[in-house]
């Protein structure tokens, strides 16, 4: 099938098979899924640090909801080893295919450009998962929590790999990026997001906070104070964030959380409730132009009643 060599030639041009023939037979795992494995241990030892600084303090820290936290990632964690390489792969391996540059080596210079147009298609990416609702479907499991630390981070929806997010990274594929070069970056790029989700760390030298995104910048966007809401898209840099005036300082003690909570501590319904709340609102009377314009509309929209002619009939 020509997929399947699609994909074995995106492999055999990695350079991954060479690193892998020096490690053992256990880690021999999808490169995204391998950088994880070895930050985990890392995620909760860092985690297990913070809570005993913030243990006594209910408004920073639940036990439940902290456990709740790590099963939600590992939920994400096992739909993306399960089926990336039948949903995302071979979408990766058609666009490296008919890629427009036929060779771009690795190196210190291509690697940091990579780096900085996956942090650019993140923002957009990210900025699209709070302003178009079939996007926001998953990533609300993220912001649901009223809390912000470290757990907070493994907090994901396992429905992220069906949801299509991944695509705003394929462009990278098409150029002539290795697809295996982009998921490092992506996966390194997580990681470094996973260190910003705390109270403990106010507020770092100018010239940090004002290229990087820091534990001040990501509390703000996770603030839904009037200003903070759908700002700070940025993954590493906050620089796009300022380039395209999204960016807003920490001004005020961000309060957590989503404007309409969910007050449930089921995993599924965690995972679910945003896409049956999105069909709920398409299961209502109009054309389908109306119907389907829930899926890409930001999630605070609603048909206008004095519009809706089947509304008006009743």
């Amino acid at each position: 099938m020509d997929i399947l060599l699609y994909l074995t030639n995106i492999y055999d041009s990695s350079g991954l098979p060479q690193l892998l023939t020096i490690l053992p037979n256990w880690l021999a795992l999808d490169e995204r899924q391998l950088i994880f494995v070895l930050a985990t241990p890392i995620f909760i030892g860092v985690f297990l640090w913070e809570y005993v600084k913030i243990r006594h303090d209910p408004k920073l820290v639940d036990n439940g909801e902290a456990v709740r936290n790590f099963m939600l990632g590992a939920g994400y964690q096992i739909t993306e080893l399960l089926f990336a390489g039948l949903v995302s792969f071979p979408v990766f391996a058609i666009a490296w295919h008919y890629r427009l540059i036929e060779h771009i080596p690795l190196n210190i210079g291509t690697g940091l450009l990579l780096f900085f147009l996956v942090d650019l298609c993140y923002y957009f990416f990210h900025r699209a998962s709070h302003r178009v609702r079939w996007f926001w479907a998953a990533h609300i499991t993220h912001h649901s929590s009223e809390r912000m630390n470290f757990s907070t981070a493994m907090r994901q929806n396992a429905t992220n790999i069906f949801n299509g997010g991944w695509l705003f990274l394929v462009p990278l594929a098409l150029i002539g990026f290795n697809p295996v070069w982009i998921g490092v970056c992506f996966a390194l790029s997580l990681v470094y997001q996973f260190f910003i989700h705390t109270t403990l760390v106010t507020k770092l030298h100018p010239a940090i906070e004002f290229i990087f995104n820091t534990p001040s910048h990501h509390r703000v966007h996770h603030g839904k104070n009037r200003g903070y809401i759908d700002t700070n898209y940025g993954g590493v840099l906050i620089i796009f964030d300022r380039l395209f005036g999204t960016f807003r300082p920490e001004t005020e003690t961000p309060e957590f959380g989503i404007t309409e909570p969910i007050d449930t501590n089921n995993i599924f319904m965690l995972w679910c409730h945003e896409y049956l709340a999105l069909g709920r609102d398409i299961g209502k009377k109009g054309s389908l132009w109306q119907r389907s314009s829930h899926l890409w509309r930001p999630p605070e929209w609603q048909r206008p009643i004095h519009k809706d002619k089947y509304h008006n009939q009743e």
